[in-house]
């Protein structure tokens, strides 16, 4: 963020932050891991994209092709949600933004457009960490859908910066308990409310241990062919999912790839964030390429000597090898 805090409202509003980044990031995850794992021609699991000889590697070719596809038919709803997802992905929030409220303008009740919208307005935000515009879009997915994990995670964050730090924890223990065990996601939902707990005096340990998770259900599986524990927040939704599907095998690709690698370079211009770097770490893991993410790990540490213990035990918690 570009203001400067103070120490004290700079810590409040740290962990509602980190958490929206979060799930922005572990949305590429799941994306990369579902396109990725459903392609009949893969060998092994640490060679997850064919040789860059094959296909186009540069995001912006994505970006472009989603513009043309756009340009073509400009009441394609679902194709301003996936140009907004590509802006979103390669860090052009406010491209994001605008292309989100064209597809909530074009499909005003699908609830996965205004979560996503949302999203976007709060990491466009230079200033204000919750704008009122991305509060409303969230309220919005709610109404339309009680459920929408995403929209409730975000409310969530909007609690804890409001200084309702009881709230905000309450209402993530009942996103926990809708997840659906094994989720990625599932892990840092845990540690964000340890983090509210521990910065606010809350004690959330038994809270914790006592979350029974959601038991899977058929009608969640990804349209990929995933596990149910790619179908929801903060993830890519059914809607993404099928879009993903539908781009050429190269964009799919190049999608993933400038979505991990444009993570990788704003770590490189800023090495001192070290969630960043946890992200990255999930994101190589999570496609299987082990040797970057304990190349991630090696880059992080020394870039962060005094966070060397916890980059150790995230990176263990994930199975980074060495760590």
């Amino acid at each position: 963020m570009v203001t400067v805090l103070g120490d004290d409202v700079a810590a409040k509003l740290s962990v509602g932050r980190v958490a929206l980044v979060g799930a922005a990031a572990l949305a590429l995850v799941s994306v990369g891991y579902n396109v990725w794992r459903d392609r009949p021609e893969k060998k092994e699991a640490s060679a997850p994209f064919a040789p860059a000889a094959q296909q186009p590697s540069d995001p912006e070719a994505v970006i472009r092709g989603l513009q043309d596809r756009v340009g073509a038919n400009p009441d394609d709803a679902e194709g301003w949600q996936m140009l907004g997802w590509a802006y979103f992905e390669n860090g052009r929030h406010a491209d994001a933004v605008r292309a989100y409220r064209r597809a909530v303008k074009l499909a005003p009740d699908n609830a996965t457009f205004w979560s996503s919208l949302g999203e976007a307005v709060v990491m466009a935000s230079e200033r204000d960490p919750m704008p009122r515009e991305a509060a409303e879009a969230f309220d919005r997915a709610v109404k339309i859908d009680p459920k929408e994990p995403r929209a409730r995670y975000f409310q969530a964050v909007r609690k804890d910066l409001a200084q309702d730090h009881e709230g905000a924890i309450r209402d993530w223990l009942a996103l926990l308990a809708d997840t659906p065990p094994g989720a990625p996601w599932e892990a840092d939902l845990r540690r964000t409310i340890e983090q509210v707990g521990k910065i606010n005096g809350i004690d959330v340990k038994d809270r914790l241990a006592a979350v029974k998770p959601a038991a899977p259900h058929p009608s969640m599986g990804s349209p990929l062919g995933g596990s149910v524990a790619t179908a929801a927040i903060p993830g890519p939704s059914r809607e993404q999912m099928q879009a993903a599907a539908q781009l050429p095998k190269g964009q799919q690709d190049a999608m993933i790839e400038g979505m991990v690698s444009g993570l990788e370079a704003k770590l490189k211009a800023n090495p001192a964030n070290v969630d960043g770097w946890i992200m990255l770490m999930r994101s190589r893991m999570t496609l299987g390429e082990t040797a970057k993410a304990q190349a991630a790990l090696e880059a992080a540490r020394k870039a962060n000597p005094g966070q060397s213990a916890r980059l150790r035990d995230e990176a263990r918690v994930l199975g980074v090898p060495g760590a």
